[in-house]
């Protein structure tokens, strides 16, 4: 593989200067890189002059934000890597390297530069952290995991950022992304039914906090099944059917699913009365 000419090295350019893409240019720029390009879709101009002034880079079009970069950044959505990739391929450095940080998204997202770029290598680096600002997601990147796959340079790219990398497949990016959608986004939609069925009870959300971080601290140290607790665990039939009696009937589904859920991590899917009432 062509190495990356003196000239450009630790420069790299930015394509889609949104939550995640700020935030890993605002940790590369703290490892030392210099951040020379900002790109992104017509209907960024704002986002991405904004994010050229702060880093003191240009803003520019697609087509030649690789110009001059030993490193492009590509943190567009998913459905849009391709045709970036499609536009970045010709102004590429020999020897640069292109990493994505989509999740579901594998190498092949990035097929258009490898098709007609055998000078250039390719990578997908997902951080595994809520990103939720420039600002707070490069502060929470250092000592994250992150989702790899590429070459050496990838695994080195995400040591600079603080990140702890581990490699995932083309053929299970979207098992994996779906586990990291479930860990975040459907554990803050559980949190939110907490909060509506604790406001029935005229109960404060804030009280919940220690519980749910002591059990999150617990799945993690224990392995989920040792840490499951409660009325399913314990095969308390009668409570489970309080439960259900006292929530809205707008809330129940979720709470039998989940309880479903429980009974098959604590061992006790066999139970047919538990069964029959979560049914």
């Amino acid at each position: 593989m062509t190495e990356p000419s003196a000239s450009v090295a630790r420069t790299c350019a930015l394509v889609g200067p949104g939550r995640a893409g700020g935030a890993v240019g605002i940790a590369l720029a703290e490892a030392g890189w210099r951040v020379a390009r900002v790109a992104g879709r017509a209907t960024d101009v704002e986002s991405v002059r904004a994010a050229a002034e702060r880093f003191g880079a240009e803003a520019v079009d697609v087509t030649i934000a690789g110009t001059g970069a030993s490193l492009v950044i590509v943190a567009t959505p998913d459905a849009a890597i391709n045709d970036v990739a499609r536009d970045l391929a010709p102004g590429l450095e020999p020897g640069a390297l292109v990493v994505h940080l989509a999740g579901s998204a594998g190498l092949d997202a990035l097929g258009p530069i490898s098709d007609v770029r055998d000078d250039v290598e390719v990578g997908a680096l997902h951080p595994l952290q809520t990103l939720p600002s420039p600002d707070a997601g490069a502060e929470r990147l250092a000592g994250a995991w992150a989702a790899i796959a590429g070459s050496d340079r990838v695994r080195e790219l995400a040591t600079q950022l603080g990140l702890i990398p581990f490699t995932v497949d083309d053929a299970d990016r979207a098992a994996y992304h779906a586990a990291a959608s479930v860990a975040s986004n459907h554990l803050v939609a559980l949190l939110g039914q907490v909060e509506r069925i604790a406001a029935a009870a005229r109960a404060p959300f804030a009280a919940f906090e220690p519980l749910v971080r002591a059990t999150v601290a617990n799945a993690f140290a224990l392995g989920p099944a040792r840490a499951l607790t409660g009325p399913v665990a314990r095969g308390d039939i009668e409570t489970v059917a309080r439960h259900l009696g006292a929530v809205d009937a707008a809330e129940r589904g979720t709470y039998t699913a989940l309880a479903a859920e429980a009974a098959r991590l604590g061992g006790r899917a066999d139970d047919d009365e538990l069964r029959d009432l979560l049914a």
